[in-house]
């Protein structure tokens, strides 16, 4: 009988002990919350990247329920404007409070975080057991996917602000990260190395994420230009006149890129013929990074609209208001929209009509754009936490 009682009584200690150390974990740099029970998870639910493809064309495999429930949310110590990313159970995202986190997928917990010396509102990349991230502080990190120890750090000499891609080199034998800075230039870095295979300038920052495919790197600039670049050898092949500066990032399908500037207007530039098949004028500034859902643009803009655009003309084929600007970048997932507004709601949209499907209110602005993976969404908010959404 004592030797029970005692058992009982280590039991007791060593719970006791446990909730103790977990307590301890989360009162550190970030908070957790978990309104209900974490669901088993789909691990294989995979989006490694801003935008979800080299291509940057904002598609999700699977499909998404018509509700969703809040699972549990991560708190860090300023605003999120980095978009999440999900890689084999993880979620990976940046902070302007100048840190990297992973969290687990299946109940918010903290796994490691990197700090920093800038705000990173950069999506992070993940690769090869790699994470690669831009950060603020004007450098382009090289991170330990499992552990988070630093492997290389590249020194560009201007902000980092939107997500890195990568490629093969020529010999298919390495890979390279390829990342726009406010020094103006595209930098190609060797992802063993950390060191630059090449460099390509252009006339004032890059603010958005380049998009890659066909050997080309594609994106707009603040200069007002498009750019295609060989990513062989860093060589211009071609660029177009936008008209006004571009902030967002391109989607780059059928040797077309769709993205819109800071003067209201959405294009669709022939990459062969390097001109502007057609143009869409809204009300306000595109800062969102369209999503190509088949014979569809789906984008979101400033003047508080999410458009359904036809991708051969450009003509509307459906709009959804919010009560705020649309710059967070949507999703399309099966035949559902999600995206933020910094209205403070997330929605999810029907992507044939534009119908509201369903919503939640956060109450702060969201800007960063969605990950969605596994039938789960993800999104950062202005209110410094990161949220993970599931079927109820």
């Amino acid at each position: 009988m004592k030797v029970v009682v005692r058992f009982v009584l280590a039991a007791v200690v060593f719970l006791a002990a446990l909730l103790l150390l977990t307590r301890v974990i989360g009162d550190g740099d970030a908070e957790v919350s978990a309104p209900s029970p974490a669901l088993v998870v789909d691990v294989n639910g995979t989006w490694s990247m801003f935008r979800g493809d080299q291509r940057l064309l904002g598609r999700a495999e699977g499909s998404l329920t018509e509700s969703l429930r809040l699972l549990w949310r991560f708190k860090t110590a300023d605003d999120i404007k980095s978009s999440p990313v999900v890689v084999e159970g993880r979620v990976y995202i940046g902070s302007n409070d100048a840190n990297v986190y992973s969290v687990n997928i299946a109940d918010g917990s903290l796994l490691w975080s990197y700090r920093t010396g800038g705000a990173v509102e950069a999506a992070p990349l993940v690769l090869d057991g790699t994470v690669y991230v831009g950060s603020a502080d004007d450098r382009v990190y090289a991170l330990d996917a499992v552990d988070g120890s630093a492997k290389w750090q590249y020194d560009a000499d201007g902000e980092v602000k939107a997500s890195v891609n990568w490629t093969r080199s020529p010999d298919g034998n390495d890979l390279w990260i390829v990342a726009g800075s406010y020094d103006n230039r595209l930098h190609c870095i060797d992802a063993a190395t950390g060191k630059a295979a090449w460099t390509y300038e252009t006339g004032y920052y890059i603010n958005g994420s380049p998009a890659v495919g066909d050997g080309l790197a594609v994106f707009g600039g603040c200069d007002a230009v498009i750019h295609v670049v060989s990513l062989a050898d860093g060589n211009n092949v071609a660029h177009v006149d936008a008209d006004a500066y571009i902030a967002a990032s391109a989607a780059f399908y059928d040797n077309a890129v769709y993205l819109g500037n800071y003067e209201r207007s959405f294009l669709c530039v022939d990459v062969a013929k390097r001109e502007i098949l057609w143009r869409h004028k809204g009300s306000g500034p595109f800062l969102s990074s369209p999503a190509i859902d088949g014979d569809r643009v789906i984008v979101g803009c400033a003047d508080y609209k999410v458009y359904g655009l036809n991708r051969a003309d450009g003509q509307v084929v459906w709009t959804f208001e919010t009560l705020g600007e649309v710059d967070s970048s949507p999703v399309v997932c099966g035949n559902r929209v999600v995206v933020g507004s910094s209205d403070g709601r997330l929605y999810m949209l029907d992507a044939k009509d534009g119908a509201r499907v369903w919503e939640y209110e956060i109450g702060r602005a969201l800007t960063s754009s969605p990950a969605v993976a596994g039938g789960k969404v993800f999104i950062g908010c202005d209110d410094g936490y990161l949220y993970a959404f599931g079927p109820p």
